[in-house]
């Protein structure tokens, strides 16, 4: 992990001061995991969690708030601040969280290396699990009284990639190992 973090410290900014490092894959293929590891490896490197973002009704439509409450903030220079969903009361919290424009900023999340990110982004990383051995261990995971909400998400996950594929453009393939990860190096489609 050490090597890859030396790795994506030496990218050059990709907005602002930032360099946005995308973690992407199907749901419950382990980013959030990978991305603590990567992130204490970077020397505690924030991360922003895409469910923060995204919201029972709109899954992938959060990009507009990334936009204005991340993204352009980080392309001034800024500390950006915003409102993480909260999945249980089913709305944004009036509290504010901040993210700030470090070296390496890492981006979480089903999604994370659509079209309209990647050119903000230095690196883009899958996590290369197929879809029905992530979502196993998605629901798993989140236990049997979330089923219906897994139903809804497959439908959704699977017309998103369809429409907004991100395993093509990804520089690097991250393969979970009995002990670690193996990043392997791709060749990615550019747009």
């Amino acid at each position: 992990m050490s090597g890859l973090a030396r790795r994506l410290s030496a990218l050059p900014p990709s907005i602002g001061p930032v360099r946005l490092v995308a973690v992407d894959g199907h749901a419950g293929s382990g980013k959030t995991t990978f991305s603590e590891r990567l992130a204490a490896a970077l020397g505690g490197a924030p991360v922003l969690h895409l469910d923060d973002l995204a919201t029972h009704e709109e899954l992938f439509e959060w990009t507009g708030r990334l936009r204005s409450w991340v993204l352009d903030p980080f392309a001034r220079g800024e500390t950006a601040r915003y409102r993480a969903y909260d999945w249980v009361a089913r709305r944004f919290p009036p509290e504010e969280r901040e993210l700030p424009a470090a070296p390496v900023v890492l981006l979480e999340g089903v999604g994370a290396g659509r079209a309209e990110l990647r050119p903000f982004l230095a690196c883009l990383l899958w996590m290369e699990l197929p879809h029905e051995g992530s979502w196993e261990r998605g629901q798993l995971r989140d236990g049997p009284e979330l089923t219906e909400f897994w139903d809804g998400w497959k439908r959704a996950e699977r017309a998103h990639f369809a429409a907004d594929p991100s395993r093509p453009y990804a520089g690097l393939l991250v393969l979970q190992c009995n002990e670690g990860y193996e990043v392997l190096e791709r060749h990615p489609k550019t747009d």
